[in-house]
């Protein structure tokens, strides 16, 4: 069972299914999948439709989790691509009682989708913090891993909870990050793309650079939250290997 210290989150990053392949057999896999990392770590975060590929909403699936598992910190993206205000309200409405955190970003493009005006992140969150959402669940906004804080300050401004940052590789991003806004009481959840060879079409497409922490990926985790006390862990194409390195941070 999952024995971190208490005040360290380890969160695992979680692909519904795309909707073309959402049958029973699938949801089985990914369920099986959610209740083994679930042993391990003591957080899940479901995105939604990355690449703009259609799948099973995020909120979804944490509805399906949350009626046997009530401990795990569960989080979901979402999309504003797409989505007016009012669909964006009802969402967050909805999920109260269910997700304990929500990551508000573009999302990306979908072929099936014109390229109407899309809200602002940073004003969607501003605005559900002024309808009093941001009170009943954690809003999250996403910035770079090296961030020009000039750039991002309307994201600041907005008052999340927080910020997910995109895929980091060394010690030193998330220091120059956590310096500038933990103060200020943001919690900042780093994202990591763990080494592996199932992986390694990820990191070049990410254009990330193991070198630093390749070989000892336990140890840069544990750096890492000794900065943030939060981690998200993602591994698309290698699941053991997630589940191997999880377990051993929690031993």
């Amino acid at each position: 069972m999952y024995n971190q210290k208490p005040s360290m989150t380890v969160r695992y990053e979680i692909n519904p299914p795309k909707i073309s392949d959402d049958g029973q057999d699938v949801r089985n896999v990914l369920f099986e999948r959610i209740e083994t990392i679930s042993s391990v770590c003591n957080g899940i975060h479901l995105t939604d439709s990355v690449l703009g590929i259609p799948r099973v909403s995020p909120f979804e699936i944490a509805k399906q989790i949350r009626e046997s598992n009530k401990k795990t910190k569960l989080t979901c993206s979402l999309r504003v691509r797409g989505k007016n205000l009012n669909d964006i309200e009802k969402i967050v409405e909805q999920s109260v009682g269910t997700v304990d955190g929500i990551l508000v970003l573009m999302g990306d493009k979908s072929n099936a989708m014109s390229n109407k005006d899309n809200l602002i992140p940073s004003q969607v969150v501003k605005t559900l913090n002024d309808n009093g959402l941001g009170k009943k669940t954690e809003l999250f906004l996403s910035i770079p891993s090296n961030p020009n804080f000039a750039k991002i300050q309307k994201k600041i401004d907005a008052k999340p909870a927080g910020f997910f940052t995109q895929v980091i590789h060394s010690k030193e991003q998330i220091e120059k990050i956590s310096d500038r806004l933990k103060p200020n009481g943001f919690k900042i959840i780093p994202c990591l793309l763990l080494p592996s060879h199932k992986n390694s079409k990820s990191a070049e497409f990410l254009k990330i650079d193991w070198s630093d922490y390749k070989e000892n990926i336990v140890g840069f985790i544990n750096e890492i939250c000794g900065i943030t006390d939060d981690i998200l862990i993602t591994s698309p194409n290698d699941f053991k290997r997630a589940y191997e390195t999880i377990s051993k941070l929690a031993s």
